[in-house]
């Protein structure tokens, strides 16, 4: 008997040892989001930040890489590490368009009708995990018309986008539109500083200078983060109850 006891005793010493599984929020899309390295900054994804907005029970799987559309996702076999290691009540936030739209680049232009099965793949493979996939538009790119009113640079990808959340009835995120929004705030020049806009020699990794309207500086990417997650938290999911709340002193 005392045998026994001492069994039951250690099988439950052990499972209150063991560290309780993660939620995990995978990351898929481009260079918008990705992990930068050092030799790019301040060049920085929005991905980045957004990990520092969750408790300890969540794990950011960052799988955005630079240049990627939702054809060289699947080819490069990005999207398989989600189809492999997604599990019950994980979240897969899926940005596309910047790539695909690019006609002139053959290896990562999609076609729309392409674009929206590559999405609805996505869609229907993390639900057989079942993961809650979310469906993102395309971050916007700065672009002000001489008005100074920020104008739409993803018209095509982003209405294929909202059109698959729709038909399939995802949780969606026009980030698009409010990225756009943002840009608006800040006015044409301000916006300025959101973006990787250097002059020569004012940093040593752009030492010919860099005007870049799509990737962005560590504001932009935290701001990005920030839009993102406000959106996040008016779909009302289980994500909420995992958002680090900061303390006020």
């Amino acid at each position: 008997m005392k045998k026994i006891m001492f069994g039951i005793f250690a099988i439950v010493l052990c499972t209150a040892a063991m560290p309780a599984k993660k939620m995990k929020i995978w990351l898929c899309g481009d260079s918008t989001i990705a992990i930068k390295q050092t030799n790019t900054y301040p060049e920085t994804g929005w991905g980045m930040p957004f990990v520092y907005f969750w408790d300890s029970t969540v794990q950011v799987n960052n799988l955005a890489k630079n240049g990627r559309s939702t054809k060289t996702f699947i080819n490069e076999n990005l999207w398989q590490q989600v189809v492999d290691g997604a599990e019950e009540g994980d979240y897969v936030f899926i940005q596309f368009g910047h790539n695909d739209e690019s006609e002139e680049k053959k290896d990562r232009y999609t076609t729309p009708t392409e674009f929206k099965a590559n999405l609805t793949k996505f869609v229907k493979e993390a639900r057989e995990k079942k993961a809650i996939p979310i469906l993102l538009t395309p971050v916007s790119r700065r672009k002000f018309d001489t008005l100074g009113n920020a104008v739409e640079t993803h018209k095509i990808y982003s209405a294929l986008t909202k059109e698959v959340a729709t038909t399939e009835n995802v949780l969606f995120i026009d980030l698009d539109t409010k990225s756009r929004a943002l840009y608006q705030s800040f006015g044409k020049d301000n916006s300025t500083l959101l973006f990787v806009q250097l002059k020569p020699g004012e940093h040593p990794n752009y030492p010919e200078g860099r005007i870049d309207n799509t990737h962005f500086t560590e504001l932009g990417a935290r701001l990005i983060a920030q839009l993102v997650l406000k959106e996040v938290k008016e779909l009302h999911t289980d994500l909420n109850n995992h958002i680090v709340i900061p303390k006020v002193k």
